[in-house]
């Protein structure tokens, strides 16, 4: 490695341990009111506050990763339980005895005795250089006679000479040791930190689990809906077909005049059965989507949307057919709601695709100048948006305030 290099490694660990040495002290004056608060849970009703030092303890940690990850380069990863809003004895005591919770204590006794061992070594080394290279100067301005120690007695311009060689060993020591700390510093603090990966997979089955659910909830939603459109339009429809067409028949030996109305008539039935039946079929995977891919389907959306509507894809990439069809159902479902609900004047798309750790995400951002105040509600679009999210591990958020603007963030990962 170049001096270059060296210099900054060294400068790097030595900003980073500067900055642990004076969160340790914080860590180190968070140990006695953690005592503290141990003992108020075991004889006193300190279970009340307990969830609020938890909160305090997750904050306290989430920095630390926040700066190691900053230093390694590398997101340090996190799982907590969620910390119960009305919380009993129990629960509190679940709480507070979590593998989170003690990872994150034993991280803050650990902090504590460590880092302001490693930042005050990391900030006094380079000061130690400097000392040494000024020791002969103190030794000149003494009286003569009076020693400088530092580490050794100067009493003689042989000894003074001899302190830049020691300066050379505090700088050595500091270009060798001092990024050695800091990497053992982030290394421990990823350790403790870091959920298990015990934990990871248990967090991997449940997130598996949930969308496996969500997926058959909208699968079954989806049969649901097209069985309803089948029985309420199509079937309707052609059983009027069959009727005109039986009182059609009837009138051909009753009344052929009538007859040729009545076929008419069922004609222009079997018309809207089958544009009925279209619609079902489109609304199942848009043909569309084949035809122009997403980015066209999504531009003929914006062009239909009876608010002016301007749409940004230049971001998008291809991406599964599943989560095309996905995306294309949450802007044709986000556009309705703008249209009914909304009173806009104007509304814009974002669809985009970013790098997500190994794989893509699909980003799908609807903003409109509405009145606002948009809920979500059982069985209307937004919980049919988020039901289709949830299949793909994806997630939906609104922000809707009174007097608008309303935005709707859509995530979907494509694998």
């Amino acid at each position: 490695m170049s001096t270059t290099g060296i210099l900054r490694r060294w400068w790097r660990a030595t900003r980073f341990l500067a900055v642990e040495g004076a969160a340790g002290f914080v860590s180190l004056a968070l140990l006695p009111v953690g005592v503290l608060l141990v003992v108020f849970v075991v004889i006193g009703p300190g279970w009340l506050i307990a969830p609020r030092a938890v909160r305090m303890l997750r904050w306290w940690a989430g920095l630390a990763r926040t700066r190691t990850g900053r230093f390694l380069g590398e997101s340090v990863s996190q799982s907590y339980p969620v910390i119960p809003a009305d919380p009993t004895f129990t629960a509190t005591r679940r709480l507070l005895t979590a593998p989170s919770t003690r990872r994150d204590a034993w991280w803050v006794l650990l902090h504590a005795l460590l880092a302001p061992i490693a930042g005050v070594l990391a900030v006094g080394l380079p000061l130690a250089v400097v000392n040494s290279l000024l020791v002969p100067a103190y030794w000149s301005a003494m009286p003569a006679g009076e020693p400088v120690s530092n580490p050794f007695p100067v009493t003689s311009w042989w000894t003074a000479a001899a302190m830049p060689v020691v300066a050379a060993l505090y700088a050595g020591l500091a270009l060798w040791l001092v990024p050695v700390m800091a990497r053992g510093v982030a290394g421990l603090t990823r350790r403790l930190l870091a959920p298990a990966r015990e934990a990871e997979l248990a967090a991997r089955v449940s997130a598996l689990t949930e969308s496996r659910a969500a997926a058959l909830d909208a699968h079954a939603a989806e049969l649901r809906r097209i069985e309803r459109d089948l029985h309420d339009g199509a079937q309707n429809r052609l059983v009027g077909v069959v009727m005109m067409l039986g009182l059609a028949e009837r009138s051909l030996t009753t009344n052929p005049d009538q007859a040729l109305p009545q076929l008419a008539r069922a004609q222009e039935a079997a018309a809207d059965a089958l544009a009925n039946l279209r619609t079902v079929v489109h609304d199942i995977y848009p043909p569309i989507l084949d035809e122009l891919g997403l980015d066209g389907s999504l531009s003929a959306l914006a062009g239909r949307c009876a608010v002016p509507c301007v749409l940004d894809a230049d971001g998008l990439a291809r991406v599964p057919a599943a989560v095309e069809s996905a995306a294309y159902f949450v802007v044709a479902e986000a556009l309705t709601n703008v249209v009914k609900h909304s009173g806009a004047a104007r509304v814009a798309v974002t669809v985009r695709t970013a790098a997500a750790g190994a794989g893509q995400v699909l980003t799908i951002e609807v903003v409109d100048d509405g009145g606002g105040g948009a809920r979500e509600r059982d069985g209307g679009g937004l919980a049919g948006i988020r039901r289709r999210a949830r299949a793909f591990e994806g997630t939906v958020n609104l922000n809707s305030p009174v007097g608008g603007p309303t935005t709707l963030r859509v995530e979907l990962p494509c694998g």
